[in-house]
């Protein structure tokens, strides 16, 4: 039943969006803390929907929550419970720090899309280590990111620090160079750069006891010599996959009145304005990368028709996250249903 959502949503929406996103991942924390609660909410999984992206890494589904919503791991098994197959957590930095200015998060109801400049507030590496530690039922990305205050000669010194701090504890990890809110952080998509930033992190990794898959996350302003650039990175150093896309600095197309998306300011634009461009780069990485390297399709996942049409154009997950806002508790599961119906519909001969 959604009649409960139907009578929250107005009042949460009237609140300033970021901080009904704090009362909501509040609510979530507290289901969070009682295990019990987590497991008479929980759907059953259908056995249809289980992928295994990297061999030993098996999610119930290819349905996940992207990195922002729950950025210092309060809430995951609880976001898990709701029926999403994996969370990612972060972006995390090494040392806490508190962001951008508010406000910083503004809806437009009307495309149903989010304007957000954040500026990874998280409270840091060690903070969310500690959160992580102990047993878990959920899957787990984490994403990681360098301080706003660190110059970017020194980024790679951030990404090493919290990547070794937290892939630990993670199924997969996530390497954030695309988000805009962040001075400069988009440079180091560049080649060059991209490439240091990489043989840093790998050779971490080659040294620690746990080495869960490395993801780099890309902007969707890559053109196509950029996405290529990408793809020989990932080639080159033996990455298990791309995160495609992060949010949009651009502002085409919107329905919201211009004087109102000018009030929102600076920030990355998410949700359903984003879909056909984040499914271009998908496209095009899809033709550069061949399996097995895995894709994770995000951006603009508001319906079950995006969410097939992100799997059909080559993305082994998917992730979501505007679509959550606007949909609701029960939206993974709507999804999740008709993915499970369309399967069965397309394999018959695999129920024999």
């Amino acid at each position: 039943m959604t009649w409960w959502w139907d009578l929250a949503k107005p009042a949460l929406f009237a609140l300033d969006a970021e901080r009904a996103h704090e009362i909501g991942l509040g609510v979530l924390e507290s289901v969070h803390a009682m295990p019990a609660l987590r497991r008479a909410i929980a759907p059953a999984h259908d056995p249809i929907l289980r992928v295994e992206p990297w061999p030993g890494v098996v999610f119930p589904n290819p349905l996940g929550l992207a990195a922002g919503f729950d950025k210092n791991a309060r809430a995951f098994e609880a976001l898990a419970a709701l029926g999403f197959g994996f969370v990612e957590v972060g972006t995390v930095t090494p040392l806490p720090q508190p962001g951008n200015s508010r406000p910083r998060m503004f809806r437009l109801p009307a495309d149903r899309a989010l304007v957000n400049r954040l500026g990874f507030n998280n409270d840091g590496a060690e903070a969310v280590a500690q959160r992580l530690r102990g047993p878990r039922s959920a899957a787990l990305g984490v994403n990681v990111g360098k301080g706003m205050a660190t110059p970017l000669e020194g980024a790679v010194d951030d990404y090493v620090r919290a990547w070794q701090r937290l892939a630990p504890f993670a199924d997969y990890t996530v390497v954030n160079v695309s988000s805009p809110n962040t001075p400069g952080l988009r440079s180091l998509q560049a080649r060059g750069e991209l490439e240091r930033l990489v043989e840093a992190l790998c050779a971490a990794r080659a040294k620690a006891a746990h080495r869960p898959p490395l993801l780099l996350k890309i902007a969707p302003e890559l053109d196509e010599d950029g996405i290529a650039g990408v793809a020989d990175v990932v080639k080159a150093f033996a990455l298990e996959g791309v995160v495609a896309t992060n949010t949009t600095v651009g502002r085409a197309g919107l329905r919201t009145p211009a004087g109102i998306v000018e009030r929102c300011g600076a920030g990355g634009l998410s949700g359903a304005p984003l879909r056909a461009r984040a499914l271009e780069v998908l496209c095009e990485l899809r033709l550069r990368l061949p399996r097995p390297t895995v894709i994770v399709g995000v951006g603009g996942i508001a319906t079950f028709a995006d969410l097939w049409e992100r799997l059909e154009a080559g993305a082994d997950l998917v992730q979501a996250y505007t679509g959550f806002i606007y949909g609701g508790p029960m939206w993974p599961r709507a999804l999740l249903r008709e993915l499970a119906v369309r399967l069965r519909a397309q394999a018959p001969a695999a129920l024999c």
